[in-house]
């Protein structure tokens, strides 16, 4: 039995959940294309949150550096619907249904709606393609909200050093550099 195989029956078993041997298989068919450490995090976190049925979505949208949810995807879209000075950190699925959005922006409803809906469908794809987020940055006009977001995306590991290196502002800055050079270490390793 494999450590994946190994690892869903654990976990199955200490949620109280009954898979068959070829539900189990089904679902490690799944997850083999992302890496064993991320599927093991995205399980014990399925541990600690959830209570009764545990489903393979249940478990993908809980993979570290995985894609966000609906929600969570708006709540980071939604002031930049209103302020293009906002800098985004964002992934090819979220432009995506951003750019259905937008096109109803004057009601945040219907926006909020359309986006939920577009960006819930490139991800269920992304996912039947075993495809991570690809992050990227939609860059504003505030500078400083500009730095902050890239920041705060190299820190969580969905920005690579080179690529936010080239569009910070103040990139030459002893402080920055020293700063950047501290989290390459953690961010490669």
């Amino acid at each position: 039995m494999s450590d994946l195989l190994k690892t869903l029956a654990v976990t199955a078993e200490v949620m109280g959940v009954e898979w068959s041997e070829g539900a189990a298989e089904m679902v490690a068919d799944e997850l083999r294309a992302y890496p064993l450490l991320s599927v093991q995090a995205a399980l014990k976190r399925c541990r600690h949150e959830l209570k009764g049925r545990l489903t393979v979505n249940d478990i993908l949208t809980r993979l570290p550096n995985g894609h966000p949810g609906p929600e969570e995807a708006w709540a980071t879209i939604a002031h930049a619907m209103s302020d293009e000075s906002r800098t985004l950190v964002w992934s090819d699925e979220m432009r995506v249904a951003y750019g259905v959005a937008r096109g109803c922006a004057d009601d945040e409803v219907a926006a909020r709606m359309a986006f939920k809906e577009s960006y819930t469908r490139a991800v269920s794809e992304a996912r039947s393609a075993g495809t991570s987020p690809n992050w990227s940055v939609s860059p504003g006009t505030n500078k400083a909200d500009k730095e902050r977001v890239i920041l705060e995306g190299l820190q969580q590991g969905k920005l690579r050093v080179d690529y936010a290196q080239r569009l910070l502002p103040h990139a030459e800055d002893p402080q920055l550099v020293q700063l950047l050079e501290k989290l390459t270490p953690r961010l490669l390793s």
